[in-house]
């Protein structure tokens, strides 16, 4: 058994062993459990790949003379955001779009600009076009306002993620006649094509599958800088059929993550669009796992192929909340590029990066062993029951999920 503060102190000194997810797997095949436990201090994990679930708020600080942009309107590259918090706070979704956006008007729509690109320029040190409307009164007189705006202007500037990480998620397929256009891609008919979005191995809550060194108060990688777990996160869904290992074997847990957007980079929040169906922002996050026991150990040390999901229609069962699955397939499988749907081979693709993954845990570790980054105890552990009851052990097997958006 250690501790996070043990393992700090070995931080400090720089004698920590930190090893990313995908080296653990080796280490345990060379050393045993055991052992491993007793030299290995962390495990860091990485993902990157679309989170609709995110955002952005902002202090953008107060003009002469004074305007309450609270309650009017405003935009930011002709991007609406919400104004109804106070006089200069701002929200910024990643999936908002232009009003004059034609949508999907001529089908499939291009959503060629959003919040996620917003997000993307500001912390890419762009200058944005700050516009606002509002009613006047004697304290806040003016009633509009036009300007250029960067992050180093604002008083604030923050992401905040309502539902990040998510654990595991579903192979789309689509078995129509026709063409369709999702947040899970473009999936060609009659079987096509088959895409999905996760790290596998390298994801982080499939490496602490119960939450126990994941919580509230959990320092992350977030965008290039550091973040925070501030909540599970919305959709948290843990009760599901899981594996011997604890491993979900469907759309499960999610984190809600905050941090400070002055510090991140670009190449880690990237604007995206789907066509035919919006806007979303591309998302780097890793979290480093304390090894404080050999059990902790074993499951971030799980390996793709002991990793599975299901593979689901989007021409009718997702969209009409159907139950069913046409299948069950692991992450090694999807990686080799083709699977078996119904007797057909298909072709496989992930909506994720499993390099860019592979580059964040990298980071990660490395801020680590240079004692850039310590790790928090977490102050209060997610969930792992829709109870809010958390599993003692890899024993208990839950067999409830929630609806995923």
């Amino acid at each position: 058994m250690k501790t996070v503060q043990e393992i700090n102190e070995k931080v400090k000194k720089g004698k920590a062993l930190v090893l990313t997810a995908e080296e653990i797997i080796d280490f345990v095949e060379q050393k045993g459990a055991k052992r491993a436990a007793q030299e290995v201090d962390v495990v860091t994990t990485g993902t990157f790949g679309p989170m609709c679930s995110s955002g952005a708020y902002f202090n953008v600080g107060h003009s002469k003379p004074r305007i309450k942009i609270g309650g009017g309107k405003a935009y930011l590259n002709g991007v609406p955001v919400y104004t109804g918090f106070a006089a200069v706070d701002i929200l910024l979704g990643a999936t908002a779009i232009p009003d004059d956006d034609p949508r999907n008007a001529v089908f499939p729509g291009k959503f060629a600009y959003g919040g996620g690109h917003v997000i993307e320029e500001l912390v890419g040190g762009k200058e944005v076009r700050l516009t606002a409307t509002a009613y006047g009164t004697d304290c806040y007189p003016r009633k509009s306002i036009e300007t250029r705006i960067s992050l180093k202007d604002m008083n604030e500037a923050v992401l905040f993620n309502p539902r990040n990480c998510y654990q595991n998620y579903n192979v789309a397929v689509n078995v129509s006649d026709r063409a369709i256009y999702t947040y899970m891609g473009v999936l060609q008919p009659r079987l096509g094509n088959a895409n999905y979005c996760s790290a596998g191995q390298l994801s982080p809550l499939f490496c602490d599958p119960l939450y126990r060194t994941i919580g509230v108060g959990t320092r992350v990688f977030l965008g290039g800088g550091t973040g925070y777990i501030v909540w599970q996160g919305t959709q948290h869904s843990p009760c599901v059929p899981r594996t011997d290992l604890g491993v979900p074997k469907m759309p499960a847990g999610t984190i809600a993550v905050i941090g400070d957007m002055k510090q991140m980079d670009s190449r880690w929040l990237r604007g995206t669009s789907f066509r035919g169906y919006g806007v979303t922002l591309t998302v780097g996050i890793g979290i480093p796992i304390p090894i404080v026991d050999e059990e902790i150990l074993i499951q971030a040390a799980v390996r793709d192929e002991d990793i599975v999901t299901q593979i689901v229609d989007y021409s009718n069962t997702y969209p009409q909340r159907e139950a069913g699955s046409l299948g069950e397939v692991s992450y090694a499988q999807l990686k080799r590029g083709e699977i078996s749907v119904d007797g057909k081979e298909v072709p496989t693709a992930s909506l994720s990066s499993y390099a860019m993954a592979r580059e964040i845990a990298s980071i990660l570790k490395d801020w680590i062993q240079k004692g850039q980054f310590l790790l928090t105890e977490c102050v209060q552990q997610i969930p792992s029951s829709d109870s809010g009851i958390v599993f003692k052990g890899l024993q208990q097997k839950p067999i409830r999920a929630r609806n995923h958006v």
